[in-house]
């Protein structure tokens, strides 16, 4: 962005008025119809923090920016009951540790369920398996310094998930 962008940018949010980088949203397609699909927005999540550039920018020193999500494109792990997806940018969270997100929302309402750090954005769709009753998310992540790998992360087993209810 240029210096005069961002300037509007942080006049814009410092004014109190809400900016939104990154948006999630579900559409339903269930109604038969291909037209009109805004009327079919099953629901709809900012997806991802503040970018630390605007969060902690000088001139909004003192403001609370509420969470504005982040740019990019991104694939989508779609389950039973959830839509998992990865954070496209680095953020420093409130304990100063900087990463991304791997993020779960319940498929029904778009409520965010779970979360887990990773040490760098998703650069790759989430995959899933199962193995010996366990289910697993793999996700490929990369960006910056970080040199790119995947991840795996398990899932509680139903038992498991009974027991934390």
């Amino acid at each position: 962005m240029g210096g005069l962008t961002t300037a509007m940018f942080l006049f814009l949010i410092a004014s109190g008025l809400s900016l939104v980088f990154g948006v999630m949203r579900v559409i339903n397609f269930a109604h038969g119809s291909f037209y009109m699909l805004g009327a079919y927005i099953a629901w709809q999540v900012v997806h991802g923090e503040t970018p630390d550039h605007i969060k902690n920018h000088p001139m909004l020193k003192g403001v609370n920016v509420a969470r504005t999500g982040q740019t990019g494109i991104l694939g989508t792990l779609t389950t039973k009951t959830l839509v998992i997806c990865g954070d496209c940018g680095l953020f420093t969270d409130d304990k100063g540790v900087k990463g991304a997100r791997l993020r779960a929302y319940d498929k029904a309402t778009g409520k965010e369920v779970g979360s887990v750090l990773m040490p760098a954005p998703q650069s790759g769709s989430p995959m899933t398996y199962m193995l010996n009753g366990k289910q697993y998310i793999v996700v490929a992540v990369s960006g910056g310094p970080y040199s790119g790998e995947y991840i795996s992360f398990t899932l509680p087993s139903t038992d498991e998930h009974a027991e934390t209810r």
